[in-house]
């Protein structure tokens, strides 16, 4: 059987702030996301697709951000914790496909970077992880730089 979910992340910029995508930290950018945890909506959009696809909730259920206890999380951590929740059910992962939609970063110079340490964190080759990524042209909020969002897709089987 094949399961199939999807998460959606998005995220307040904010000058100043460190900037966390994949678990992949972008220094070079001037802004990062504001987040209960470390603010890394890449991870938390995947994380939403796993949980979906297996059907035990969302990032809510498992990591509310009332919970001073996520207050600053390594969300890599928070990554593997649902992963080990998902497989301990019986699913393997097929594979996970994900789109971040950002003026800032550029996310294609450090594409790689970010498939490996999600592809690590899944404990699956790199080939099972796509990250792209696209702008907002200049339209709405993540087009004036306001808020990155990101889509996930996760495909599982048992």
């Amino acid at each position: 059987m094949m399961r199939i979910g999807q998460g959606w992340d998005r995220h307040r910029l904010e000058a100043g702030r460190p900037c966390l995508l994949g678990g992949v930290r972008f220094d070079e950018s001037p802004v990062g996301c504001v987040g209960h945890s470390d603010g890394d909506a890449v991870c938390h959009a995947v994380i939403d697709a796993l949980l979906g696809a297996a059907g035990l909730g969302d990032i809510g259920d498992h990591f509310p951000d009332t919970d001073p206890k996520y207050k600053g999380a390594n969300s890599l951590d928070l990554l593997a914790q649902a992963w080990k929740r998902v497989s301990d059910t019986g699913f393997r992962l097929c594979n996970v496909d994900l789109t971040v939609i950002a003026e800032a970063p550029m996310i294609g110079p450090r594409r790689g970077q970010m498939r490996a340490s999600l592809a690590e964190t899944l404990g699956v080759d790199p080939a099972r992880v796509s990250v792209k990524a696209t702008r907002g042209e200049g339209l709405g909020p993540e087009g004036r730089g306001e808020c990155l969002t990101v889509q996930a897709v996760a495909l599982l089987e048992i």
